[in-house]
């Protein structure tokens, strides 16, 4: 999979098609999903053009690896869903074809606000 300028995540980071934020940087951007599969459904991306994990961690800096970890855990901070509220919530990100990446921009859904469920089935 190679990076697409235009992908829908390229165009909300450009302003071209709105969010409803809930957390940003300077290497982060966080809104909630348009279409969401739970009750609590956010997307994390950084500000840089990285298809997934692997080109993020390949190529990304120090500064912008720390980042998004932590910008993860506020976000589920600002969403009440972290570990600390007992309730917990699932992050993830998908891999190209086999692991179901739809978009070229590296992203993470964050899920909560009620029992997720199986990893797998």
């Amino acid at each position: 999979m190679i990076y697409d300028k235009n992908n829908i995540f390229a165009k909300i980071l450009r302003k071209e098609i709105p969010c409803k934020k809930i957390f940003e940087n300077e290497h982060v951007l966080s809104f909630h999903d348009i279409n969401p599969q739970k009750k609590i459904h956010a997307i994390v991306i950084p500000k840089g053009k990285y298809v997934d994990l692997d080109d993020f961690n390949q190529r990304a800096t120090d500064k912008e690896i720390v980042a998004l970890s932590k910008a993860i855990t506020e976000v589920a901070k600002i969403l009440s869903i972290s570990a600390g509220t007992d309730k917990g919530y699932r992050a993830l990100t998908n891999l190209n074809e086999h692991g179901g990446q739809e978009v070229p921009h590296l992203h993470f859904h964050l899920f909560g606000g009620e029992i997720v469920g199986k990893m797998v089935e």
